[in-house]
């Protein structure tokens, strides 16, 4: 602490932000410094890259919050913290922004055109649909994506200073850039030579208007209107089989009957064939335990595909394939085969390139035609998948996609990372349970490939055959000094670009990755994997992965299971998971709901350490009612950064050192209470419950100010020499103590308040511990601040009854109470005459503290 204390007139909290960011910034304040640094020394932080495509929610600034008070309390134990930032700029989202905003829409068939202007700047809502979006080439599309991403990440950047993330801004990465594109197309190509990737033609869960397969992870269930139509079909001696359906538009596509293996009605019938309607193509009955005894009639029919359980039958059945939906979302115009009669085929005429809705239409009426539609159509509600981000219930088409080995076919494979998610520690532990019935409930491995424009290309060619077909069996995988490589546009190994679509060349893979791809690889983006090993090897494992819950699923668990396929261990050895943010009917805020709050206006109305105050009072793994009407968590939080300030500058304020002896019971004793805080708050810490050190040091705080400040300032100002200095040293102490309490949370007005009295920053200043305090309290009574608190609101209470001021004089008073706590209270007299200007206080015995017989000057009463 310095001698000359550089306090301002008015202390206040606007404009601290833009003040010590760029202190911050120019001193390096946060920089990892890897120069003679070892693991054991490093704290690394494996930070969510936020999509970078729109603006940041409220939710954003409530979970990085989270993680920017771990990372300023790790940085104060001594820590070398790796704090970077990653903006996930690839996918499907970006796309969708391009569109809007520029007006255009991807056609890779188109050239490139250097002089392209897009119709739109900044055409939000204006061009969404297809028809308004003028066709650009795939270059020039990704030309918008790159332009319009670097511009939000510069928006997303300035927002994140504000909110005072402790981020090392020199150690950022992009999932689109250079380094992300090498390292995830390394990643694939290792996994190819391992055997962990993959290609294979099989059903696709679709959706028809992002025209791309969708991966399991990416899935939602919505509630739908649906129609159950009750269909007879045909049986070999005239007889009739009823199922209920909801996609009778598949009939076509039908390949069998299933029903339970137990259910009585239709044992008899098991192994036996009956007759589509309409179609009058002939399909077998069979049994399979997924069946549903109690759903509709209890037998159902199995189309290509109607949903995920078509699936698992036609493939455990070894049914064959006769998939009618194109990638369009509309029927194929080839009927399948097996439909061989003419009213079949002339049937299937009507369908051919209408749309599921009105292919459902028309089957319906040739059933009503035909008397095959038994009674009236029966209303339902049922659960429909839908992509994430689609607006369309998703279609099953059969596609040839690249996966990723994941668990779901490999036993082997799942128990390691079922093993990997024990491994780690959860904060809170019970999200564990979500990461593992994630793994043991995978149906499929994960479908990595995605047909987009804006992304990771997939680093594979194929050779054509002397007919000029591809060869898929045989692909061409690029090597490590290829990389990174864009298949479209650069020729493969061996052959040259006039080889590429001509009988013997080549021709490039066209797909993308999912954007998971290359986010599951986020520590190794961070880290410098195959890169820069000397930082790999500091920082992996890293120490944290924070995130949010909804993304247990896709983000922790690939990134845990690319960390097992390339180096068998978990990635992190702590996982803090945040809770979501509700609005006051108890409802996640999100962008698709509507309810959603910009951030940038709250930093603005209540600044940025209120904010940080209220996302830090959220325990993790706890959802956080925000109202934008009444956001009493942040006016609770300003009012203590002001009250931060205001009392540093009262206690700076007092001639004396830090450094000269405590010797009065009563500072003692409060360096005593304070050493416990300091003791609850780094347990809490290292527990990862900010929201428990916070409060704690908070609660202490307002006692300090509103009692022990009072207590003893009358002392500070002008009692006797020795009693005077102990007041003094115990005050700045404690202030001392209480900013580094508090820097993680309220950033600013520590910092703030630190520079009053300090050279350097409070957030590289060591963390408070009990040794210090105990070296300054020596021997100490903890319980003699608590019952000189009571006694000062026994007094104040008494003043108050009596309708006089709490400065109005009085002659005598008694503080009755048991022995033990009176006997204590006279090492305080002194301060409590003061506070209460008591000219006569006495201690009497009773069995419970009070203040009574309080007499107040003639003048006065």
């Amino acid at each position: 602490m310095t001698d000359a204390p550089r306090i301002p007139d008015k202390p206040a909290l606007e404009g601290l932000e833009e003040r010590w960011g760029g202190v911050w910034e120019t001193a390096g304040t946060y920089r990892f410094d890897r120069a003679n640094a070892t693991r054991e020394c490093i704290y690394s932080i494996d930070t969510p890259p936020p999509t970078a495509s729109g603006s940041l929610h409220i939710g954003h600034v409530f979970s990085y919050t989270h993680t920017d008070v771990i990372a300023r309390y790790r940085r104060m134990l001594g820590k070398q913290v790796f704090y970077p930032m990653g903006w996930d700029d690839n996918g499907l989202p970006t796309e969708r922004r391009v569109q809007n905003y520029y007006g255009v829409r991807c056609d890779p068939k188109l050239p490139y055109d250097p002089e392209f202007v897009p119709p739109f700047e900044g055409g939000e809502g204006k061009s969404s649909k297809a028809a308004d979006q003028v066709p650009v080439s795939r270059r020039n599309f990704i030309e918008l994506c790159e332009r319009l991403t670097a511009e939000d990440e510069q928006q997303f950047e300035a927002l994140w200073r504000k909110l005072g993330l402790s981020v090392d801004w020199t150690q950022t990465y992009r999932t689109i850039g250079d380094e992300a594109l090498f390292t995830s197309q390394l990643a694939f190509v290792k996994q190819v030579e391992r055997g962990e990737a993959y290609q294979a033609m099989a059903p696709t869960l679709w959706d028809v208007d992002f025209r791309s397969a969708i991966a399991q992870a990416e899935l939602e269930d919505r509630d739908q209107p649906a129609t159950y139509h009750r269909v007879a079909f045909h049986q070999p001696d005239g007889g009739t089989i009823e199922i209920e359906t909801t996609r009778p538009e598949l009939l076509p596509a039908c390949v069998a009957l299933v029903a339970h293996p137990d259910d009585e009605r239709y044992k008899p019938f098991f192994g036996t064939t009956v007759t589509t309607p309409i179609f009058g193509v002939e399909v077998p009955i069979l049994a399979h335990h997924l069946a549903q005894q109690d759903k509709g009639s209890g037998i159902a029919m199995i189309c290509t595909f109607g949903d995920v359980t078509d699936v698992i039958w036609w493939r455990e059945l070894d049914l064959p394939n006769r998939a009618i939906i194109g990638f369009d979302g509309r029927v194929l115009a080839e009927a399948p085969e097996a439909i061989t009669s003419e009213a079949g085929l002339a049937a299937y005429a009507e369908l051919a390139g209408k749309t599921v809705f009105s292919a459902k239409k028309a089957v319906v009426d040739l059933l009503r035609e035909s008397g095959e539609l038994i009674g009236e159509p029966r209303n339902i509600t049922h659960p429909v998948k839908f992509f994430e981000k689609g607006d369309r219930p998703l279609e099953i088409v059969s596609t040839r996609q690249w996966y990723i080995v994941n668990g779901a076919k490999d036993e082997t494979l799942r128990a390691e990372l079922l093993e990997r998610g024990r491994e780690i520690a959860w904060h809170p532990e019970f999200m564990r349970v979500r990461y593992e019935n994630w793994v043991g409930g995978l149906t499929g491995d994960w479908l990595i490939s995605r047909q987009r424009f804006f992304g990771v290309p997939i680093p594979v060619w194929y050779p054509l055959d002397a007919e000029g077909n591809p060869v898929h069996e045989q692909p061409i995988v690029a090597t490590r000094e290829l990389l990174p490589v864009d298949p479209s546009s650069q020729p493969a190994p061996g052959y040259d670009e006039s080889q590429r679509g001509v009988p013997g060349g080549f021709i490039g893979e066209l797909d993308i990755m999912d954007t998971w791809a290359t986010s599951s690889l986020t520590p190794q983006l961070a880290g410098g994997w195959e890169r820069d090993p000397e930082l790999f090897d500091l920082v992996f494992p890293y120490d944290l992965r924070p995130q949010g819950q909804d993304i247990i699923r896709t983000w922790l668990f690939s990134s845990t299971l690319r960390a097992q396929l390339e180096a068998g261990v978990a990635p992190w050895k702590n996982a803090a998971i945040s809770g979501f943010i509700v609005d006051p009917d108890r409802k996640k805020m999100s962008k698709s709901k509507g309810n959603v709050v910009t951030p940038a206006g709250l930093l603005d109305q209540h600044g940025s350490d209120a904010v940080r105050y209220w996302a830090a009072s959220a325990r993790l793994g706890t959802d956080a009612s925000f109202d934008m009407n009444n956001p009493t968590q942040m006016k609770i939080g300003r009012r203590l950064a002001i009250k931060v300030l205001n009392a540093a500058k009262f206690i700076l304020s007092f001639e004396g050192s830090a450094d000269a002896s405590v010797t009065v019971p009563l500072d003692r004793s409060m360096l005593a209470e304070l050493s416990e805080v300091v003791l609850q708050a780094g347990t809490a810490y290292e527990h990862y419950d900010h929201a428990r050190a916070l409060e704690v040091a908070e609660t202490f705080f307002w006692t300090f100010c509103d009692d022990y400040l009072e207590l003893v300032k009358e002392r500070a100002y002008g009692g006797e020499e020795g009693e005077k200095a102990s007041a003094v040293a115990a005050l700045k102490t404690a202030l001392d103590v209480l900013l580094r309490l508090f820097a993680p949370v309220i950033s600013f007005a520590a910092e703030e308040a630190w520079s009053w009295s300090h050279e350097g920053s409070v957030h590289v200043a060591a963390w408070p511990t009990t040794a210090e305090l105990d070296e300054v309290k020596g021997e100490a009574d903890g319980e003699l601040l608590r019952l000189t608190s009571l006694a000062l609101t026994g007094i104040r209470r008494a003043k108050t009854e009596a309708k006089a001021s709490q400065k109005t004089p009085v002659d005598s008073a008694v503080i009755a109470g048991p022995a033990d706590a009176t006997e204590r209270l006279v090492h305080a007299a002194a301060d409590l005459r003061a506070v209460g200007r008591i000219a006569d206080l006495r201690f009497e015995a009773a069995d419970e503290l009070s203040v009574r017989d309080i007499v107040l000057t003639p003048a006065e009463a």
